[in-house]
């Protein structure tokens, strides 16, 4: 094992997190930090710059592109495989009901573009988007760690997969086990929550928690106030709650709002009622470095999710080559 820290030449982030250069278990690839220092150099520099270029016309984008991440890793592994377009034969992932509202594909497609002209067919869609994930969340004054690389992409995307997604309607039990067949733990779970930390719901996906029976894991000001925003017969397709209060902001603020009983999600809040998860929660609303630490190593194991060895590096990410 060796520890390697990379493009620190181009990076604005004086924090970081060091981890080890090693392969996951679960991993079926081996990925390093360094697997492009050769053959495309200044990759992570291009991915970087485009991603901060966007974001300053996009003020949603981090929020986004850590979501499109997630969504991509738990179905089929981290293979790009929700970046592909739909066919005539073939409704892909990115058309399947959890993800019609994934937003800002032409992010990634832009830095891939780039990465063509500079290194062509060398860097995987699949790594440009695991390297954009870090960028939004340190550019969001969060943490930053060095991503491993050497995914391939995929080239199967069924948008009826997307159901095996974790719902915000989930209760704990329901989550513990959906991540643990990903190779991921209860602490994994409630650190890469706390990616929720940035973001914005629309009332659909909380609108049953205060509507009809209010659910009594919730703060009941907290819910009259989400009743504003979110009456019964709502007209207004944008109306919704941030996920917490400093949503522009990677901080602990999500997990202090859940031990107050304002979790947006019935999932969120779920993870404060079960023992199993509490206590977690409870270290991370203390202790803000605590879990920037856990959450740059939950996403490192995140990253090695379903990692294929027989996949291509596609010219556009969008479709296959």
């Amino acid at each position: 094992m060796d520890f390697i820290i990379t493009q620190m030449a181009f990076s604005p982030f004086t924090a970081f997190i060091l981890i080890l250069t090693t392969v996951i278990p679960f991993s079926k690839a081996t990925l390093t930090t360094h697997y492009y220092h050769q053959t495309c150099p200044q990759a992570e520099s291009i991915i970087y710059q485009t991603v901060r270029n966007a974001s300053l016309y996009d003020p949603k984008l981090p929020a986004r592109l850590l979501r499109m991440f997630f969504h991509d890793c738990f179905i089929r592994g981290c293979d790009a495989s929700l970046l592909l377009d739909s066919t005539p034969g073939n409704k892909a992932e990115k058309d399947g009901p959890p993800n019609v509202s994934v937003r800002s594909f032409y992010v990634i497609e832009d830095a891939k573009a780039k990465i063509e002209k500079a290194c062509p067919h060398t860097v995987s869609c699949a790594d440009v988007l695991a390297i954009a994930a870090r960028d939004v969340v340190a550019m969001s004054q969060g943490p930053w760690w060095p991503v491993l690389k050497g995914r391939k992409d995929g080239r199967v995307s069924k948008a009826n997969e997307t159901i095996n997604l974790p719902s915000p309607f989930s209760n704990a039990t329901t989550l513990i086990q959906s991540f643990a067949k990903r190779g991921l733990n209860v602490k994994d779970l409630v650190t890469l929550s706390g990616g929720h930390t940035l973001g914005f719901s629309h009332c659909s996906s909380f609108s049953a928690r205060i509507h009809s029976s209010t659910d009594p894991t919730i703060n009941s000001e907290f819910a009259m106030n989400l009743k504003k925003k979110c009456p019964l017969q709502n007209k207004d397709r944008n109306a919704g709650e941030f996920l917490d209060s400093t949503s522009s902001k990677f901080d602990n603020d999500y997990y202090k709002r859940i031990t107050m009983g304002e979790g947006v999600f019935g999932s969120d809040q779920a993870l404060y009622g079960d023992d199993r998860t509490k206590g977690i929660v409870d270290s991370y609303a203390k202790d803000e470095k605590l879990f920037f630490k856990e959450f740059a190593a939950s996403m490192v194991k995140l990253g090695n999710v379903g990692v294929i060895e027989d996949g291509e590096i596609r010219v556009k990410c969008n479709v296959v080559n």
